[in-house]
């Protein structure tokens, strides 16, 4: 055994109680971890206040959005409802003129100035078949076919459609080879 004697007992206490009050005036007390927690939450309410304000930012955009594609969609509505109001009014211009062979044909539209092959083809999916339905386009119907068919808007008026499907529709193809010819 080590310690035998009441001296070195007395010693080893001694060293005891100097090692416990040197680790007592060495220790902060917990103030280190105090600190270390108040700044972690801090860093964390920071981080919130971040996310809260990214989250924010991202609700207004997507607000934007989709007014953006709710007045988009309402322009399309109406854009198709003008164009079936147009292919209407072409579907009954061309059951009222014969519309050629059984009913099917129209009219040679690529006699107009301004309309090639690829512009008769579409304006015959858009149900204007006959000179009758070109004639019978009111200024709203030009607009919202210039628009479909991503013309330059005044293009229908500026080349006279309607003034050549009369025309020609009347069978003065004279008058409108020397006009437009």
């Amino acid at each position: 055994m080590l310690f035998q004697t009441p001296t070195q007992f007395a010693v080893l206490a001694l060293v005891l109680l100097a090692g416990w009050l040197f680790g007592l005036a060495s220790s902060s007390g917990g103030k280190k971890w105090k600190q270390r927690h108040r700044d972690e939450e801090a860093a964390h309410k920071a981080y919130r206040a971040e996310v809260a304000a990214d989250l924010k930012t991202r609700e207004e955009h997507l607000r934007e959005v989709e007014a953006e594609r709710d007045r988009l969609a309402k322009e399309r509505s109406t854009a198709a409802a003008t164009t079936a109001a147009a292919a209407a009014t072409g579907a009954a211009a061309t059951s009222s003129s014969g519309g050629g062979f059984f009913g099917w044909g129209g009219d040679n539209l690529s006699r107009i100035r301004g309309i090639d092959a690829d512009l008769e083809r579409a304006l015959s999916q858009r149900g204007i078949k006959t000179y009758r339905a070109i004639e019978g386009l009111s200024e709203a119907d030009e607009r919202a076919l210039e628009d479909d068919l991503r013309l330059r808007p005044g293009t229908i008026d500026a080349e006279h459609w309607r003034e050549q499907a009369a025309m020609l529709r009347a069978g003065h193809d004279d008058d409108h080879r020397s006009r437009w010819g």
